[in-house]
């Protein structure tokens, strides 16, 4: 009976260790393969270190070539800070940014590739002339332009017509009349006028190279606001005005209406609104109106002005292409571009000796609004009868 008994426990004995054994060495097994990366590659490392410790010494001319190559593949491009993409007038510090990178790069210390990231890409927005189909209006010339006008200068008569009496934002275009305003009201051009963090664009938030705390005289912010379309400029006239900014904005409007401009409305000096609108048979009269003023001929036709701002002097360039083009005879200019207006040019120019006002509205391309001049100026010296592509051709209203 004890040997039967003794035999049974020793079985039981027996299968407990097998199982405390077989669960020790599972704990084994699994600690090893945890282990089993970092061990792997700590030993591919201590194979390649004992591979490269036995191969024989390259010579210097040997080792100078691929050290050449390694130099090279380090270098990365320079980095480039990111632009802000914004619904902004060109025509003032021209990097229409717009200014206006992909891709950005960047190379981390002792690494040997840069890593790309991709930057999220925003199409401009459409233009009031793309959103109501004005550019949908064929022409026989192909513009760019949605909104195109030409009359001769002397009698008025219509040379070439599309879409004439569409109302649209006119962006810079507007400081043709700001500079009106000022020189009406005849306060000194020699009055020194500073620049304060009111003439900031708090709508489309541009820059402008005229820093908050630059000080110039009324001429000088006159000049650049018409050649190079200067916005902080524009902003700083209408704030010295008499009255305020309220005022000269009142000033504006009431002077468009003395000129029977009845499709305009302003809302400010500069243009950086799409509530400034008018038509382009509104912009021949305010473009005939402002060409009786020799100020604003000479300033808004110049090539380069340069200022000093009290800190620094700062050379501009005019925002017109065309004034550098000595095959054009052009007597008066504004361009202007915000989203809403697409890029816009008015001119009075001299075709074949025959004085003309060109309205260039809503361009779709930072330079095809001066392409567009071109053919209208093509278009003109082999002038026949007068062209008429307009959407509302026929209507009974007064040009």
């Amino acid at each position: 009976m004890k040997t039967e008994m003794f035999s049974s426990l020793k079985v039981v004995h027996g299968r407990a260790v097998r199982s405390a054994l077989s669960l020790a060495v599972s704990i084994a097994v699994a600690t090893s393969f945890a282990a089993a990366p970092a061990e792997a590659l700590a030993k591919t490392t201590n194979t390649t270190a004992a591979k490269t410790a036995k191969k024989p010494a390259k010579s210097a001319a040997q080792a100078e070539k691929p050290a050449r190559v390694a130099k090279t593949t380090l270098k990365s491009p320079k980095p480039v800070k990111a632009a802000k993409v914004a619904a902004a007038d060109d025509d003032d510090d021209a990097p229409r940014a717009s200014r206006k990178r992909r891709v950005s790069y960047r190379m981390e210390p002792h690494a040997r590739r840069a890593s790309v990231h991709a930057v999220a890409f925003q199409p401009r927005a459409a233009s009031v002339g793309q959103a109501f189909g004005l550019h949908d209006t064929p022409d026989s010339l192909a513009l760019r332009s949605s909104v195109a006008y030409v009359v001769d200068q002397n009698t008025s008569e219509t040379l070439f017509d599309k879409n004439s009496r569409a109302v649209v934002p006119i962006a810079s275009i507007t400081k043709l009349m700001t500079a009106m305003v000022v020189l009406d009201s005849h306060m000194p051009l020699t009055d020194e006028i500073a620049v304060t963090d009111e003439d900031r664009d708090y709508e489309k938030f541009t820059g402008s190279r005229l820093a908050v705390g630059s000080v110039l005289n009324r001429e000088d912010m006159l000049h650049i606001a018409l050649m190079a379309s200067e916005n902080r400029a524009a902003a700083a006239l209408s704030r010295y005005y008499a009255g305020g900014r309220p005022a000269f904005i009142a000033a504006m409007n009431a002077k468009a209406k003395s000129l029977g401009m009845s499709d305009t409305h302003f809302e400010n000096s500069t243009g950086l609104t799409s509530q400034n609108v008018s038509s382009a048979r509104d912009l021949v009269k305010m473009v005939n109106a402002a060409y009786q003023y020799p100020l604003i001929r000479k300033f808004s036709t110049d090539r380069s002005y340069d200022v000093f701002t009290g800190k620094r002097n700062l050379a501009y360039n005019s925002t017109n292409a065309l004034i550098r083009n000595a095959s054009w005879d052009i007597g008066l200019q504004k361009t202007g571009f915000i989203n809403e207006a697409g890029e816009c040019l008015v001119m009075q120019a001299n075709v074949n000796g025959r004085p003309v006002v060109i309205v260039l509205l809503d361009s779709y391309g930072k330079y095809s609004r001066f392409a567009d001049a071109g053919r209208l100026r093509s278009f003109l010296d082999t002038l026949g009868e007068p062209h008429i592509m307009s959407a509302d051709m026929g209507s009974g209203a007064n040009p």
